[in-house]
C-alpha cells in the first residue's frame, strides 16, 4: 500500500482506517508495520540532531611523539569551552583499551549537551561525571553523560598506541 504524502495526521488516520477489519477491530497483522513506521520516524529525528551538532568550530592538531593527528572541534558549548583551553599539554592514559583519557584543567560546559552518545573510533569527548577528556580509539556502545567535543580527521594510529602518551593539543592557524 503506498503511503500518503503530506500531513502526518492524515497519514495516521488513513493507516488506522485501513487497518480495521469489518468488525472495526485493528488487524494484528498490521501492528508491526505501524510500530516500524514510528521507530523509523524516531531514528530519522535522532539523525537530524546528530547532523546539527557536527557543525564545525575549528581545526586542531594533536601532537604525539612528533606525529600529528588532525581533528575538528564541534561548534557546541562544550566544543567552544574546550577550544578556550588551547594550547594544552596532557598525558593520555589507556582506559579499557578503547579510549585514551586525561584530566583537564577544569570541567567543561555541558550546556545544550545530549544525554549521552555512542562513540566511534576517533571521537573526542568529555565525560561529565569524571570531568575528563576521552579520545576513542575504538567504538563502544552508548554511554550516558558522554558529550561529543570533536572528531579526529587523520592520524588516529598515533593515538592508538598504548600510553601513557604525552600530547600537545593546539589550534591550527
Amino acid at each position: 500500500m503506498p503511503l500518503p504524502i503530506g500531513n502526518n495526521n492524515a497519514m495516521k488516520k488513513s493507516m488506522l482506517n485501513n487497518t480495521q477489519n469489518a468488525d472495526g477491530k485493528t488487524s494484528l497483522l498490521l501492528l508491526p508495520f505501524i510500530g516500524l513506521l514510528c521507530v523509523t520516524q524516531f531514528v530519522m529525528a535522532g539523525n537530524n540532531k546528530r547532523v546539527a551538532i557536527q557543525e564545525t568550530l575549528m581545526k586542531i592538531e594533536i601532537v604525539v611523539n612528533g606525529e600529528t593527528a588532525t581533528a575538528t572541534l564541534y561548534n557546541t558549548p562544550t566544543g567552544r569551552d574546550f577550544a578556550s583551553l588551547l594550547p594544552l599539554s596532557l598525558t593520555l592514559q589507556d582506559y579499557a583499551d578503547i579510549e585514551r583519557i586525561s584530566d583537564l584543567p577544569r570541567r567543561l560546559s555541558t550546556a545544550q549537551a545530549p544525554e549521552g552518545m555512542t562513540p566511534q573510533a576517533g571521537d573526542i569527548t568529555f565525560y561529565a561525571p569524571w570531568g575528563n577528556l576521552a579520545i576513542f580509539v575504538q567504538g563502544r556502545p552508548y554511554a550516558r553523560s558522554l558529550i561529543p567535543v570533536g572528531k579526529v580527521d587523520s592520524g588516529l594510529p598515533a593515538l592508538q598506541r598504548h600510553g601513557p602518551l604525552r600530547v600537545q593539543i593546539r589550534a591550527v592557524d
